[in-house]
């Protein structure tokens, strides 16, 4: 790849599914290579995701590190080193209860299920995914919590999550925005009919400036790599965003460049531009 007039970043920030890894969940010998070799340089790699704490242990065994992590699209600050949670977001009850009457009305049909987090990854004492009966995963889940709608709402929640199967997913988020205003964030990570919810201002970005603040990094040193809806706020805030070749329209519209593909080793291919 052509080496630009760029300066080092001082901070790496990526996404997780179609970004760093590939269709198989896999972090490709060339990815692990390259993040090995800037934090032998000493820069920080962090792990934005719409996944929970829970769900980044297969990446920390790939890339064979334990970064920080911004999880449940910036709701959640993870040290996967020591499996604790270091800060968290979440939207309280009676939010929780109005959007759950509102997302019934607007969304014929949908779905509810909260993802809520304990002290670690693997608090037992916390059932961390709930949904009611009519939820239907958008992908494999082995978390798998059946209970009523009324015990969906009854805690706080780092994640809403509404599913109308068969529905897309950015026409469902247009159709809640403009309800929800300001009492919530609605992203989405995947078409498959599923947006989520999180409290007001909690975004990956927010996640991200926690973690550059913690670094003492300045956010316009920092490099952010995404794909979906989700990741937009976090690769605009980023001094450089990359959005990869398979992004989502709002993703590509949103970065500074485009790379390959999560298949292509597309996040690989521009940190060897420092790192090589």
């Amino acid at each position: 790849m052509t080496r630009l007039h760029l300066p080092k970043p001082q901070l790496v920030a990526t996404d997780v599914d179609g970004t760093l890894i590939d269709h198989a969940d896999r972090v490709s010998a060339r990815t692990k290579a390259a993040v090995a070799a800037l934090l032998a340089d000493g820069v920080p790699f962090v792990l934005a995701t719409g996944r929970p704490p829970r769900w980044v242990d297969p990446v920390v065994d790939g890339l064979g590190y334990a970064p920080l992590c911004v999880c449940g699209n910036g709701a959640v600050l993870y040290d996967s080193a020591t499996d604790r949670v270091l800060a968290s977001s979440a939207l309280e009850v009676p939010t929780l209860a109005w959007i759950a009457d509102l997302a019934e009305k607007a969304l014929p049909g949908c779905g509810l299920a909260a993802e809520r987090i304990g002290s670690s990854a693997h608090d037992a004492a916390t059932p961390q995914f709930v949904r009611s009966p009519e939820y239907e995963h958008a992908w494999l889940n082995p978390d798998d919590t059946v209970v009523s709608r009324a015990e969906v709402i009854d805690a706080p929640a780092i994640k809403m999550l509404i599913r109308v199967p068969g529905a897309d997913s950015g026409a469902m988020r247009a159709t809640l925005a403009p309800l929800i205003g300001a009492r919530a964030d609605i992203t989405y990570s995947t078409e498959h009919g599923l947006i989520e919810l999180s409290a007001p201002g909690v975004t990956k970005a927010s996640g991200l400036t926690a973690v550059a603040r913690h670094f003492d990094v300045p956010t316009d040193a920092v490099i952010a790599f995404g794909d979906m809806p989700n990741d937009v706020p976090m690769l605009t805030l980023a001094g450089r965003g990359v959005a990869m070749a398979n992004a989502h329209p709002e993703a590509l519209a949103a970065a500074d460049e485009i790379t390959a593909a999560n298949t292509a080793d597309g996040v690989a291919l521009v940190l060897e531009r420092w790192w090589n």
